[in-house]
């Protein structure tokens, strides 16, 4: 069932690519959200090999992550409520990947991705003409979230947390290539960048969970 579902997910992760590139909207408006419900019907029907409330949180984010799809796809701009809608999802996954690791957290694993977040808030802050707590805000949620995966695989060492650390790195580089489609411009081939990142990390972060 796991293969067929991510063979499945895949599919439709090209055809959302393929659908954007093209400007097909109804085909988009289809296959995006479709990608990301074949990817959470992969985590609601994994094993509770780590722990029952890892899999709900996860899950749990990526319903969240569900309805922020919906609103970055609306023709009116719902960005602030789909920006709300993922902040939520990167709780509910800093949640899961804090919950085994205790207190014992190494505070040199924070550099890179507080200096990674410093970085790209310079770049956008200036930008941003409205809104700029809240992007202030996701981005520094979003670096936690990445941090909290990266701390989790370093403690725990096995797959599953490999898998968590390695989807938190993509979510970063979507959220990172949308940031910058958003406010510095729009560029060739960005959808392809995002949705070529972000499908990948969802399904990673799902993996994690057996």
């Amino acid at each position: 069932m796991l293969i067929i579902l991510s063979l499945a997910a895949l599919a439709s992760m090209l055809l959302t690519i393929r659908a954007t590139e093209l400007q097909l909207s109804t085909q988009r408006y289809i296959f995006k959200p479709l990608t990301t419900v074949l990817i959470l019907t992969i985590a609601v029907l994994q094993p509770e090999l780590s722990s029952s409330y890892y899999k709900w949180m996860i899950v749990a984010g990526l319903a969240f992550s569900l309805a922020g799809d919906v609103f970055l796809m609306l023709p009116a701009d719902r960005f602030i409520a789909g920006l709300a809608s993922f902040l939520i999802a990167h709780l509910f996954y800093i949640a899961a990947f804090l919950f085994d690791t205790g207190l014992t957290w190494i505070w040199w694993h924070m550099l890179p991705m507080a200096f990674y977040t410093a970085a790209l808030l310079a770049i956008l802050l200036p930008k941003v003409q409205a809104g700029k707590f809240p992007v202030f805000v996701y981005a520094v949620v979003l670096g936690v979230m990445a941090w909290a995966a990266w701390e989790r695989w370093m403690q725990l060492g096995h797959l599953r947390a490999e898998y968590a650390a390695l989807g938190a790195a993509l979510f970063v580089a979507s959220d990172s290539a949308l940031a910058g489609k958003r406010f510095l411009g729009d560029y060739k081939h960005a959808e392809v960048a995002i949705l070529g990142t972000y499908f990948p990390a969802q399904w990673l972060i799902a993996l994690s969970i057996f």
